[in-house]
């Protein structure tokens, strides 16, 4: 394998090294990712419980565009549409990511393949609290804080945090 490229940038006169890979007949590349690894177990559950294709998704990134919750999330909602379509659900289970999406449908309504992304992150979340990993009663909750907040986000909190 062939690597190092120099190139003389001509306005600031600084010499930058681009690094590309030449490849040889007998070479193999790694890290090849098969189908097994893509199609497993918690990619099925998730196209099961939201009855949605992540993989008629091109990647258009419409859906990050138009989320007013992409700020708060540890990754945009494109970039959990391609993390499934490589069967990487465990990575999309270790962010925010599902739990921050308000479900308001703007990345559903934008999406040129009409895929209902919304619909995925409802499911991812039904992945993440069947597993019970960040599982809470309310008794748990300190009664100060309960007396503070406004009702509707307790509401919303316990629809999407408790099964």
């Amino acid at each position: 394998m062939k690597s190092l490229t120099k190139r003389l940038d001509k306005e600031s006169k600084k010499l930058y090294t681009i690094k590309c890979f030449f490849y040889s007949e007998r070479s193999t590349i790694v890290g090849k990712i098969e189908t097994k690894d893509i199609r497993n177990a918690e990619t099925t559950k998730v196209i099961t419980l939201s009855l949605e294709n992540q993989y008629s998704c091109y990647q258009c990134g419409k859906c990050s565009a138009g989320c007013p919750s992409a700020p708060f999330m540890d990754l945009l909602p494109n970039q959990v549409m391609r993390l499934l379509q490589f069967g990487n659900v465990k990575r999309i289970l270790e962010t925010n990511t599902p739990f921050a999406c308000c479900s308001c449908f703007v990345c559903s309504s934008r999406c040129p393949k009409g895929i209902d992304v919304a619909a995925i992150m409802e499911s991812l979340r039904q992945v993440s609290l069947r597993a019970k990993k960040d599982d809470f009663e309310l008794k748990d909750v300190n009664p100060e804080e309960l007396e503070k907040a406004p009702p509707i986000l307790l509401v919303g909190t316990f629809r999407k945090l408790t099964s």
